[in-house]
């Protein structure tokens, strides 16, 4: 059984922790909170027996085996290095960290340390995305991706209202490309690397970080469109376009409904298996996996190293600066 702690205790800390109590082997015991009044109340919150405001502490703890990062993006880097080192595994939250610099050395220390390094991003391990990817050869020469992922954040309002919101502030390595772009630009790596060229524009609020933004990519012999936003919401889906035919995927950050719309006319519905109610649940059973198996995951490294350096390069053209990158 692995018995896991947790930074962070935003939204997707809840939705992540829900779906931990849906996964055999693996079960939640500790939480860290800056606060220790916070830490007690969302430890008892989710059925946790422990909690700590020292995150020394935590990772001296010898009944903690792992440690889920889900604290603002800023803080990734330190808080999963310190974990690394206290000898716990660790699945962080995307983005991953602040910059590719950042990725790069907690990398290192995961294989320094030979503990699990993982990052959170669902979208990897759901049977829609491998449903897109075994069927991908279907289209034949594939000319253009258009993904797209357009998410109005309900903390906009607060933002609007001249209320500070951790999700529109640099100061914390935030915005919408970290947050929800992340969402168009790893699986795009994860299903054609890095591109050739990349170029970009994005709408900046007031303290320059972003609310939208698009993005073409340039490929080999492909190019790529990402559409990403806080700010709006989207209802045209994602697309594949090959030379045989073009995929139709209804959300790429959690596929359930693909379609492939063939050249000649014929139309085929790619089976997805059914998904369980918190699709977080198919991270969490890999991290469970590779820490039983002692996996090498350096092909997921990579994809998120790359993923990385694809937003270092459309942060720079897009003049979106932080703290961590200076």
């Amino acid at each position: 059984m692995v018995r896991l702690a947790s930074i962070g205790s935003s939204s997707i800390s809840d939705w992540f922790l829900d779906a931990v109590k849906r996964v055999d082997g693996i079960t939640l015991t500790t939480v860290y909170s800056r606060s220790l009044d916070k830490a007690e109340s969302f430890a008892k919150k989710h059925g946790a027996v422990k909690w700590y405001d020292s995150l020394e502490q935590l990772g001296a703890d010898p009944e903690v085996d792992a440690v889920y990062v889900a604290s603002p993006n800023f803080a990734h880097k330190d808080q999963a290095i310190a974990m690394m080192r206290a000898g716990k595994h660790v699945i962080c939250e995307k983005a991953l960290g602040s910059n590719a610099k950042e990725v790069a050395e907690m990398i290192a220390v995961a294989k320094e340390t030979g503990v699990i390094f993982m990052e959170a991003m669902r979208t990897l391990y759901d049977p829609g995305f491998v449903a897109i990817q075994n069927n991908l050869e279907k289209l034949g020469s594939i000319r253009h991706i258009d993904f797209r992922f357009c998410q109005y954040s309900s903390r906009y309002d607060a933002y609007k209202e001249g209320k500070k919101v951790n999700i529109f502030d640099p100061t914390t390595s935030a915005g919408g490309l970290m947050d929800i772009g992340v969402y168009c630009v790893e699986p795009l790596v994860a299903l054609f690397s890095m591109p050739n060229e990349i170029k970009t524009f994005s709408w900046n609020l007031e303290e320059n970080v972003d609310g939208c933004g698009v993005i073409l990519a340039k490929y080999e012999s492909a190019l790529a469109t990402l559409t990403y936003s806080k700010i709006t919401n989207h209802k045209i889906p994602s697309e594949i376009q090959g030379e045989n035919g073009t995929m139709v995927i209804e959300r790429i950050s959690d596929p359930r409904k693909i379609t492939i719309y063939y050249r000649n006319g014929e139309i085929e519905e790619i089976p997805v298996e059914v998904p369980v109610e918190n699709n977080i649940c198919y991270e969490i059973q890999a991290f469970v996996q590779a820490i039983g198996e002692k996996k090498d995951l350096k092909q997921y490294h990579k994809i998120s190293q790359e993923t990385m350096e694809f937003m270092d390069a459309v942060r720079k053209q897009n003049n979106i600066v932080f703290p961590a990158d200076k």
